[in-house]
């Protein structure tokens, strides 16, 4: 056991990091206990991916979520917050089964593509989402918020993970 993490919750032992890589791209990582053909799925599943996808902490609901996972497929995400909604789209512009998605969101012309790609190591995941903005106005219009709303979100994803792992018979 690692003892820098000892005092971490079990689900949450994995941090997860945000760096800014260059002006226009934000790079987050995060090793999942879970192989990426699970990982993979809790992406692009929409029974699962309404599972963790909306930080708690915000308040929101996922109250659409139309995941056509395939080259070429469409995406669309409606969240509701205190009577009213905002909606995300896009679509896959690559979609590799258990190693990799890019898809673009097309909610405005400021919209990142974003590239996830799942490494599996030993029956872990070693995840990382690139978003890549169109210009550096853009990224800082995003704002930290977001990466904070990745590292909650991830850390839900986590818990999905060791709930899935359990229904199919995983340690």
């Amino acid at each position: 056991m690692d003892a820098r993490r000892a005092s971490e919750p079990t689900p949450m032992k994995n941090p997860t990091t945000v760096e800014r890589t260059s002006e226009r791209e934000v790079v987050v990582t995060r090793l999942f206990d879970g192989p990426a053909r699970l990982v993979f799925e809790a992406w692009t599943k929409p029974e699962l991916f309404k599972q963790w996808w909306v930080p708690k902490s915000l308040g929101m609901s996922l109250l659409s979520c139309e995941l056509d996972a395939r080259t070429g497929g469409r995406y669309r995400l409606v969240y509701g917050h205190e009577g009213s909604t905002m909606e995300f789209h896009g679509k896959y512009i690559e979609v590799t089964p258990h190693s990799r998605l890019v898809w673009t969101n097309d909610e405005s012309e400021n919209g990142a593509v974003t590239t996830v790609t799942f490494e599996e190591q030993d029956g872990k995941t070693l995840l990382a989402m690139h978003e890549l903005y169109p210009s550096k106005e853009a990224l800082d219009a995003a704002g930290t918020g977001s990466a904070d709303a990745t590292v909650e979100t991830f850390a839900q994803l986590d818990e999905l993970l060791v709930t899935l792992g359990a229904s199919v018979g995983g340690s």
